[in-house]
């Protein structure tokens, strides 16, 4: 009986050895897909389908022998994360996500750019071309610990060998991106942001040194006169220190395209236009005694001109120095009185061109208030008291005749 059952026993054997696979009780995959029935070696090409697993075989997974990976046969315990089966060179200081950066098709990074716009400092400017030694210098150079992101963390020597500016004697901020910009391709001038006072048209200069003498970069006025003061002295035409000119350089300058020429705006004190226009270049026509105090009314200027006039004499006649009250400044002749409105028609009327100068009617050269009637219209006394003989208050005299006849024709 004994005999019996281990007879029965080495006949079963087989089968339950066949019934245990070695890949696993949980692996289903027929033994022909990866086995030869000639002697149960793997088949040159395995049918099985990786890709029907939790970890597709792309790039350069698809040439590695399966043991490379497998290390056991039961293909479950086979890890899915890259360090199980590569050593983390860069020692855990960028985290075990290896496809942050890496793929499967090569190991070289090709994107750097895309990884460190999710960083804390994205690559921009003169960064771009930076080598990742440059800023990454750690023990091992496969390793990524992290590193300020401030201008100054990596700039410090830099800052410290600055001459043109000295940057430390001039007291200058650490704080670079003040001055430069983060996005530009060098450390030159043409970076240097200047905002703060634009160098533009005539201030676009690249010498430092012009304005910031002595190595002196802060505390500097903004003021035009700061830095132009030699140039308001020196100037003679006009001189502006004689005539009092005001150190507010810009009511007359511009930086478009320089110092000169200047854009003074005559017009807020007063426009030359007309006659005056053909003075503005001659500054010193009208400022002959300075630039301060200079009259604005017209006998201010052409006083010469009013006691120099004969036709009428103006003053001898005691005309008023309201000049424009008969002379514009289109022209200074011929004068614009108007006679007819304001006092007696001789343009019009029966008295235009009944005359041919001033001095026919106004008589007394030295009051041009007086004016004579019966100088021109010679009548005979007794045949004109004759005819005003119904007229109250009749006298023969030509302040009377005026009265009467205030617009020069007999029937009024």
């Amino acid at each position: 009986m004994h005999y019996l059952s281990q007879l029965i026993l080495l006949l079963l054997l087989p089968f339950q050895l066949w019934a245990q696979s070695p890949h696993g009780d949980d692996f289903n995959v027929k033994c022909e897909v990866c086995h030869s029935p000639e002697g149960w070696n793997l088949i040159e090409h395995p049918k099985f389908d990786h890709d029907t697993t939790s970890f597709a075989l792309t790039g350069t997974h698809k040439s590695v022998t399966c043991r490379q990976c497998h290390v056991s046969l039961v293909f479950s315990q086979a890890p899915a994360n890259c360090n199980a089966c590569h050593n983390d060179i860069h020692e855990n200081t960028v985290g075990p996500d290896c496809d942050q950066c890496h793929n499967t098709t090569t190991w070289a990074v090709n994107n750097i750019m895309e990884i460190h716009l999710q960083s804390r400092f994205p690559l921009t400017g003169a960064h771009t071309m930076a080598d990742c030694y440059d800023c990454h210098k750690s023990i091992s150079l496969m390793r990524f610990d992290p590193i300020g992101v401030e201008c100054y963390d990596c700039h410090k020597e830099d800052f410290m060998a600055a001459k043109n500016p000295d940057h430390i004697a001039s007291g200058f901020s650490t704080e670079c991106t003040d001055c430069h910009f983060i996005n530009a391709v060098n450390w030159a001038s043409e970076g240097f942001n200047h905002d703060f006072f634009p160098l533009t048209e005539g201030h676009a200069i690249s010498d430092c040194a012009a304005c910031h003498q002595n190595g002196v970069f802060t505390g500097l006025s903004p003021e035009c006169y700061s830095c132009h003061a030699q140039d308001y002295n020196n100037t003679t035409d006009p001189n502006h220190v004689t005539a009092g000119f005001s150190q507010q350089c810009q009511d007359c300058h511009t930086t478009h395209p320089g110092w000169s020429p200047a854009t003074f705006n005559h017009d807020d004190f007063y426009p030359l236009t007309g006659a005056h226009a053909d003075i503005a270049n001659d500054c010193l026509k009208c400022h002959a005694n300075g630039y301060s105090n200079t009259p604005t009314d017209c006998y201010g200027c052409h006083k010469t001109d009013y006691d120099n006039t004969t036709d009428p004499n103006h003053l001898a006649a005691n005309f008023p120095t309201t000049c424009d009250d008969c002379h514009t400044d289109v022209a200074w002749k011929p004068a614009t009185f108007d006679h007819d409105g304001q006092y007696f028609p001789i343009y019009s009327g029966t008295h235009a061109q009944a005359w041919t100068s001033c001095s026919d009617c106004h008589t007394n050269a030295s009051n041009y208030a007086d004016f004579s009637c019966i100088d021109c219209h010679t009548h005979d006394k007794t045949t004109t008291d004759e005819h005003h003989t119904d007229v109250n208050n009749y006298v023969y005299n030509s302040v009377n005749c005026y009265e009467c006849h205030p617009n020069g024709r007999a029937e009024d």
